[in-house]
Formats: structure tokens, C-alpha cells, sequence
């Protein structure tokens, strides 16, 4: 059995490759999700939760990656690996809820009902929301390899050593990709749920089953989503 070690020392040695071979169990992952694996169900009223639970988390993502981009440029750098290492380890968290969300639950659908803000101009709202989902989702798709090698970079060198590395420059690339992808997350989340409305999407992935509408999801209520 490989020991811990031994996993660090091989880490270091080949970053790109280790980067690579955990980019591909989480595509794997997902993709098995998305491919039809099932997990324990979920009622309605748990998943509800999880979507909520699911906003705090990627806000505080988001904060703690402002937190450790803000100590870098001070010079702090305990601090800058604490906040990066709390972020990376709630995106963790996320990625959990998400995909028991997801496999064991449903995903939502984007509707303007009559009477929100702006309901004369559904078509354009909705392909406002479209466009900040497609970004979300497809830079969390091609975040996920920038993000793991500045983190084995991170965990596999001393501070003293980063700088000789690709850290920095994957670093800022992560950050901006990283970022992005949350804060897009959060505004789309608010739009979903609580400034418009929602109701069972009929495919995983809600840009696959989005359609200009006016209606609410408050008639569909009483059933199981």
C-alpha cells in the first residue's frame, strides 16, 4: 500500500501528472452523475435545503478566496494557504451536496412569472440568465485542473519554493477562473429562487431543458421536486 508519503513525494515530483489523474477521477465523478448513477433520493424539501446550503457554501468560497488573494499581496503567506485550503476544502463540500443534489434529488428550470421584475421582457431575462449559467458552468468544467495543480503545487513545496514553480502563474489564472465561476453561481442561485421562480427541469442540466415561458412554479408545489 502507498504510503502517504510516498503519494507526496510522487506529487512533487510530477505535479502535472498528479494534477491530471485527480482531474480525472472528478470528471469521472460527475460525469457518472450526469450519466444516470443513482444516490439515495432526496424529498423535496431536503434538496430545497441543499440549494440553500449550497449558496452559503459558495459564498463563503468566494470569501475566503478574497481573503487569501488580499494575504498573498500583503505578503502573508500562512494566512494566503489557510484561506486558499478553506476555499478548496469547502468547494469539497460543494461538490458533496451538489452532486447528491443532483443524483439523488432534481435540478431546477428558470421561469420569469407574471408579475416579477421585468416580466414584459422575459425572453431577454432569461437569456441573461442562460448566458451567466453557460459561463458558471463551463468555467467550473475548465477550473477544475487550474485549481487542483495550484493546490498540489501548494501542498507539495515549502513557501520558500512556490515561486520557482507554476504556482503563481497557475495561481491567478485558478483565482480568476475560480472566482468567476462562484460569483456567477450565487447571482444565478438569487435570480432562481429568489427574485424569479423555478420549476422541475426535465433534463440534469437545466441549459439542456430551458424555454422561454411565463409562468410560475408556485402551481406545481403540491408535487415531489
Amino acid at each position: 500500500m502507498v504510503s502517504l508519503d510516498a503519494a507526496r513525494d510522487w506529487a512533487r515530483a510530477h505535479p502535472r501528472r498528479a494534477t491530471a489523474a485527480l482531474s480525472v477521477l472528478g470528471y469521472a465523478l460527475v460525469g457518472a452523475i450526469f450519466a444516470g448513477l443513482r444516490l439515495p433520493q432526496l424529498d423535496q424539501g431536503t434538496v430545497l435545503l441543499f440549494g440553500d446550503l449550497i449558496a452559503v457554501i459558495n459564498t463563503c468560497a468566494l470569501t475566503a478566496i478574497a481573503v487569501g488573494v488580499v494575504a498573498i499581496k500583503r505578503g502573508q503567506v500562512r494566512r494566503h494557504r489557510a484561506a486558499m485550503l478553506t476555499a478548496f476544502a469547502l468547494i469539497l463540500t460543494f461538490l458533496f451536496f451538489y452532486l447528491w443534489k443532483v443524483g439523488g434529488g432534481f435540478t431546477k428550470e428558470f421561469v420569469v412569472p407574471a408579475g416579477a421584475p421585468l416580466a414584459a421582457h422575459a425572453g431577454l431575462i432569461e437569456g441573461l440568465y442562460l448566458a451567466m449559467l453557460a459561463v458558471h458552468i463551463v468555467l467550473s468544467v475548465v477550473a477544475v485542473p487550474v485549481v487542483l495543480h495550484a493546490v498540489v503545487l501548494g501542498l507539495t513545496h515549502s513557501p520558500a519554493e512556490l515561486p520557482d514553480t507554476e504556482h503563481p502563474r497557475v495561481g491567478r489564472i485558478a483565482v480568476a477562473a475560480w472566482g468567476l465561476s462562484l460569483f456567477l453561481g450565487v447571482v444565478t442561485y438569487l435570480l432562481l429562487n429568489h427574485v424569479y421562480a423555478w420549476e422541475r427541469a426535465a433534463a440534469l442540466l437545466p441549459l439542456l431543458s430551458l424555454r422561454p415561458r411565463q409562468q410560475g412554479g408556485a402551481d406545481e408545489e403540491g408535487d415531489d421536486r
